[in-house]
């Protein structure tokens, strides 16, 4: 301990669709997760948000929960289609004010509102004239970040444009995973991941019209990528996996443009025609994506392990079993130490935020009452002390959240799995702290008392 500065920021992450409900209610248009999730087979307990949590009615018990925790900022997300309908036209007056009043609620118990404007719920209506697909996506986004700045703005002091873009593009237009579920759609991906990307810098613009003094920034999922051996064809495909999943976000954010060899890999895929990035990328679109901007945010849950199937040798790198996730991922708390670092001397961000961190973990009420999540409590610390380390190595990391605050809605997997610090009973919607929040509270504390 002692390694976190006085002007650190500790938190907890949430995000619109996962935790509302209320999908339907005070004028709300729908998303395409509304949609997505009404198609058989395509959430694992066939479950939907339309109630999640119900944080929209029971807001107020939540933000007790974040007084009560300690921590200094709780990152929310905006639903669009909450605060205009359909994505372009009138505001709904009803829903600003449902964020009006949760930012209000949250600065009187001392904890700051960091707003993200995109966590995967577009409106159904723009969804069906393109989506993320169609440059007009990127533009109407911008002038919902300005009315949200506009309404927010004079408490909100950092903004978060999207959320994970990589996975808007390619779970949502390759795998199909994630909404709108589109299959084999390299063409698409390519394009929504720059109009994404476009998006995020139009928006900077729009809220630094309206709030000249706001920090915004974007939240891109990140994993160190190693190869399996030393075989050649491990290193090429740890080569691939790191440009598909970091460096075509990064680069052009950094001002690089989009990565050489990677364009390359995708013309080979035949992602792009023989137009190029030209189908997709107009004069001064690299230049607005580069505009600087206040943070990077970063999530972090894993490590990507690169092997190819022809590999002839056995690897030499192998997840650990034993320290696995009930989702299956590899806990490894190194891995964000040694992320941090690339960005640093990769990129030279002038501050860092960890966004989301976290893992799930069945664990449900004992015979006590209480949530022993001992696991879940074990790799928070872990991770945070992979952040402390990384600070003391010269790494500009102004802030973690924990990802998340409460058991949720987890997209495809629906109900099925818990990232909460806080047990929610989905049938009573009963709130119950488990042992990590009370650990996560404890260590916070401790922390700054070392200040």
């Amino acid at each position: 301990m002692g390694r976190f500065p006085a002007s650190f920021t500790w938190g907890t992450s949430t995000s619109a669709y996962q935790i509302e409900g209320a999908f339907d209610e005070d004028g709300k248009g729908p998303s395409i997760w509304d949609e997505f999730v009404r198609r058989p087979g395509t959430i694992v307990d066939g479950s939907t948000g339309d109630v999640a949590c119900d944080h929209y009615h029971r807001w107020a018990q939540d933000v007790r929960l974040l007084a009560e925790l300690g921590v200094d900022a709780y990152r929310f997300s905006v639903s669009w289609p909450r605060v205009i309908p359909d994505g372009r036209g009138q505001t709904n007056p009803a829903g600003v004010g449902f964020y009006d009043r949760l930012v209000d609620a949250l600065l009187d118990v001392g904890v700051e509102p960091v707003v993200t404007l995109y966590h995967w719920d577009l409106p159904l209506a723009l969804a069906e004239r393109g989506g993320w697909p169609s440059r007009d996506t990127a533009e109407v986004f911008a002038r919902y970040a300005s009315v949200m700045a506009d309404a927010l703005g004079d408490r909100v002091r950092r903004w978060i444009t999207i959320n994970e873009p990589w996975v808007v593009a390619e779970r949502g237009y390759v795998y199909g995973d994630k909404a709108p579920g589109r299959r084999n759609d390299g063409p698409a991906a390519l394009a929504t991941a720059h109009h994404l990307l476009l998006g995020h810098g139009l928006a900077t613009e729009a809220i630094a019209a309206e709030r000249p003094e706001a920090q915004v920034g974007i939240t891109l999922n990140l994993s160190p990528v190693v190869a399996a051996s030393n075989h050649p064809l491990d290193i090429e495909a740890a080569r691939r996996l790191d440009g598909d999943l970091n460096r075509w976000y990064l680069d052009p954010l950094y001002g690089r443009g989009y990565p050489d060899d990677v364009v390359a890999d995708r013309r080979a895929d035949r992602w792009l025609g023989a137009g190029g990035l030209d189908a997709f990328v107009r004069p001064h679109d690299m230049e607005t994506i580069a505009a600087p901007t206040g943070f990077l945010g970063v999530n972090y849950y894993e490590r990507t392990i690169a092997r190819d199937p022809a590999t002839p040798v056995p690897p030499e790198v192998v997840a650990d079993d034993a320290a696995r996730t009930a989702m299956g991922w590899e806990s490894y708390p190194d891995g964000l130490r040694e992320l941090l670092g690339r960005l640093r001397d990769d990129y030279g961000p002038s501050s860092i935020l960890v966004t989301e961190n976290g893992a799930s973990y069945p664990d449900g009420p004992g015979p006590d009452g209480r949530i022993h999540d001992e696991r879940r409590s074990r790799f928070i610390d872990e991770h945070i002390d992979a952040v402390g380390a990384a600070i003391a190595e010269g790494v500009p990391v102004d802030g973690y959240f924990v990802w998340s605050l409460l058991d949720n809605f987890e997209w495809a997997f629906g109900y099925t799995q818990r990232f909460g610090i806080v047990w929610v009973d989905f049938a009573t919607l009963e709130r119950i702290p488990k042992d990590s929040y009370v650990r996560y509270r404890d260590r916070i504390a401790a922390e700054r008392r070392t200040r």
